[in-house]
């Protein structure tokens, strides 16, 4: 037995060499980044330890900003996403004839560039000399008047950026609960049928339970993925997202670093652990709601 162990342990020396240089070195280094004032990135030297980077950063007003357009991309795309993502899956469940070039369409956002992508809906939303774009043609054919999602008001932006998140991040959540559907135990169906049981009933009592640990595996990487949020802003409104009032808290981060005023790692160190702590606390909060709504 002790040989198997030993055998195994250095199985696994690989990848915990990778975790431990890629993962858990950065972790430790940020951590201890964020606490050092004064850091200068020319001396690789510091003042002292202290508080002063997190009370810079939760005073910051483009922070505050970054954590406001997170959470709203948060609270809008995880849910949403989820919900449609269920109702497409149950019709192409539904769906006898050409189910798989179907599930061929949907799944093509996952595998395309998400540039490309941003690119596209910028043609769509965004007015120029020459076109209002497709969605403005729209809202004129209705009788409306056109908006510069890209360019104008805050609410305009937002609805483009979570309906661009909803877009790329639908084909995962389809592939999944596509998947959970088809290895729900058709006998279950089949007793409901005999006894009568409606549809509705039917989906609530037995499909939503048995799928409902993919739902919350779902919930819980739409929460982490939404948290980390930056290439689709970029995608959309470029890399000055502070002037378009759109950045996130990984584009907080990422301006510290590199941005035209960066070269704060500490500030951008600061900000890292208050996104960690806010995840990490979302993360423990569903968790424990999985406890009671999750059945295994």
């Amino acid at each position: 037995m002790e040989k198997n162990n030993k055998k195994a342990w250095l199985y696994l020396l690989p990848a915990l060499i990778f975790l431990a240089v890629f993962m858990i070195y950065p972790l430790i280094d940020v951590f201890i980044y964020s606490f050092e004032e004064g850091y200068n990135s020319a001396s690789q030297t510091f003042n002292g330890y202290g508080l002063y980077n997190f009370e810079f950063v939760l005073h910051d007003p483009y922070f505050i900003q970054a954590v406001k357009n997170t959470f709203i991309l948060v609270v809008i795309t995880v849910p949403l996403s989820t919900f449609i993502a269920l109702l497409i899956s149950l019709g192409l469940t539904s769906i006898k004839k050409l189910r798989d070039m179907f599930q061929t369409i949907y799944f093509l956002p996952y595998v395309t560039n998400t540039l490309a992508v941003g690119l596209v809906f910028m043609i769509m939303f965004k007015p120029t000399a020459y076109s209002d774009g497709l969605i403005n043609v729209l809202i004129n054919w209705f009788g409306g008047n056109t908006v510069d999602f890209i360019d104008g008001p805050y609410w305009a932006k937002m609805f483009v950026l979570s309906f661009y998140t909803i877009w790329v991040v639908m084909p995962f959540k389809v592939l999944i609960l596509t998947s959970a559907l088809a290895s729900v135990n058709k006998d279950y169906y089949n007793a409901a049928r005999v006894d009568g049981t409606s549809s509705f009933r039917t989906f609530r009592k037995i499909t939503l339970p048995m799928i409902s640990p993919m739902i919350f595996y779902l919930v819980i990487t739409g929460f982490i993925g939404a948290f980390k949020a930056y290439n689709d802003a970029v995608a959309l409104f470029g890399t000055n997202l502070n002037a378009a009032g759109m950045n996130t808290i990984v584009g907080y981060v990422y301006d510290m670093l590199y941005g035209e005023g960066g070269g704060y790692p500490s500030y951008a160190s600061a900000a890292a652990i208050i996104l960690f702590a806010i995840v990490l606390t979302i993360t423990c909060i569903n968790l424990l709601i999985s406890k009671k709504k999750v059945h295994y």
